[in-house]
């Protein structure tokens, strides 16, 4: 038995000294990285952050899909809130109504029914009173995912799998752009037109 070993059964505090210094610093960075990784910054790979995947894949498991009729937009955000996203209806209600917005997005990802705003700054209605179905691109995005063609993780709480990135044919990235702020570093980046890319 070692020296430490022998001081924790004997019940003595048991204290490490760290520089403060030091431990802001490595607390900061991975702060930041968390920040970046889990929910400020988009997947080049995608072009997504992760609330806009996941409203995106739980409207798919919805079966809200272009060919559809639309769902009212209360039923897609508590489906994502309780299934994946549990981060606040009003941040997945307003990604939703984002998406939907073509003076938000060249080449929206949801197809919106009902008020969702306008380029003068207007709010959209009261997600009661909207309706929402993926757009066709959208499907593009999410063509082949169950194909094994991604990796997939456990949600929030370990009950059901979500894709980390989406197999995205597209490349959303450069054809819709993205802008976030996360902690150290930003993004602002234009949409180009797909027949360019």
């Amino acid at each position: 038995m070692s020296e430490d070993e022998s001081e924790v059964e004997a019940g003595e505090e048991r204290v490490i000294e760290v520089s403060v210094e030091e431990e802001m610093k490595s607390s900061y960075i991975d702060y930041a990285m968390s920040v970046i990784v889990g929910r400020a910054l988009p997947d080049a790979r995608d072009g997504l952050k992760p609330v806009h995947r996941r409203i995106l894949y739980g409207m798919r498991e919805l079966g809200v899909t272009h060919d559809r009729p639309h769902k009212k937009s209360a039923r897609i955000v508590g489906d994502v809130l309780g299934k994946y996203h549990p981060h606040g209806d009003v941040a997945v209600y307003e990604t939703l109504v984002r998406m939907a917005q073509n003076f938000s997005y060249r080449y929206p990802l949801v197809n919106g029914q009902g008020n969702f705003g306008s380029v003068d700054g207007d709010s959209a209605a009261a997600m009661r009173y909207t309706e929402a179905r993926l757009s066709k691109i959208a499907g593009e995005l999410l063509a082949d995912l169950d194909k094994d063609t991604v990796t997939w993780t456990n949600n929030f709480d370990n009950t059901l799998k979500e894709p980390q990135i989406l197999p995205a044919k597209l490349p959303n990235l450069l054809i819709n752009g993205s802008s976030g702020i996360a902690v150290g570093m930003a993004t602002n980046m234009p949409s180009h037109n797909l027949a360019e890319v």
